[in-house]
């Protein structure tokens, strides 16, 4: 069995490095028997230390683009002519427990047509991410955007969010592009990742896809990341909050893209406006 690991990096830190322990380490789970499993590392920034550092004692293959390609694009490009079964596609500031992969690989038998599945996502304290989650429709969508910045628990984010089986494998709407295992006949079914969407939403756009195509995703919570949410950009937050409500404009513009939906799409892109113009009010651009 093939698995190839792609992960896209912005000028990196150390959880980089913790990145890559935790993966291979997680390779050596004597379930995965002779699992032929590799890594590659995107480079959508500058010449980084700590990626030379990394790619000079983890085995890895380094691709360099010379620009910015998103995340997307970036993950389609990591995952390009490859000829194995399986894809994921994690975060740089994802940490692997030692079952995971496996506790992933294992379960994918008997979801011959699940085209997607996602780890349980806990934070570095140990909460539980809702990283599976419903498709953003207008009600439950547009609650949670308007008020999750300002009230977290509201009624709106909790049915979005909504997953309250976290015990059993499951289907679900959509997972988090923070740690997904792909069957790659799925991905390239539907084409990989949408390039339309620069970051953010292209893996609900992948759910959407899979969705369209016959495919299901699958939530598998046996399987355990951690994931330091936000870690790359917390430092300088604005262009990160830009770049979300330009892909969710893109998004909400596709769901709704009837002719006579035309007055709601005027009218939820400019309150995805007014949202942006507060949650950047003071932030470091």
């Amino acid at each position: 069995m093939k698995l190839r690991v792609v992960t896209i990096v912005f000028n990196p830190g150390d959880e980089l490095k913790s990145f890559c322990e935790s993966l291979f380490r997680s390779f050596t789970d004597p379930r995965l028997g002779d699992l032929d499993g590799e890594l590659v590392i995107v480079n959508n920034g500058d010449a980084s230390a700590v990626l030379a550092e990394v790619a000079s004692n983890f085995p890895c293959k380094v691709i360099e683009p010379h620009e910015n390609l998103g995340y997307g694009r970036a993950a389609n490009l990591g995952a390009k002519d490859f000829g194995g079964e399986w894809i994921m596609v994690a975060n740089p500031d994802v940490v692997f427990t030692e079952s995971s992969i496996a506790n992933l690989l294992e379960i994918t038998e008997e979801h011959p047509r699940a085209g997607v599945f996602g780890p349980k996502i806990l934070t570095p304290e140990g909460d539980l991410y809702p990283s599976a989650r419903h498709f953003p429709r207008l009600i439950s969508g547009t609650g949670h955007a308007l008020l999750g910045p300002f009230w977290k628990n509201n009624p709106f984010s909790r049915k979005y969010q909504a997953n309250e089986d976290t015990t059993t494998p499951h289907n679900v709407d959509w997972l988090s592009g923070a740690c997904l295992l792909i069957r790659s006949s799925a991905f390239y079914d539907v084409s990989g990742f949408d390039d339309r969407f620069f970051m953010f939403f292209e893996d609900t756009m992948l759910g959407e896809a899979m969705l369209q195509n016959g495919w299901t995703s699958v939530f598998v919570p046996d399987s355990i990341v951690i994931h330091d949410q936000g870690k790359s950009w917390r430092d300088r937050p604005a262009p990160m909050i830009r770049a979300h409500h330009d892909s969710a404009r893109e998004y909400l513009s596709w769901v709704y893209s009837k002719p006579y939906q035309q007055p709601l799409r005027i009218l939820l892109c400019l309150g995805l406006k007014v949202r942006e113009a507060i949650m950047t009010r003071g932030k470091k651009h």
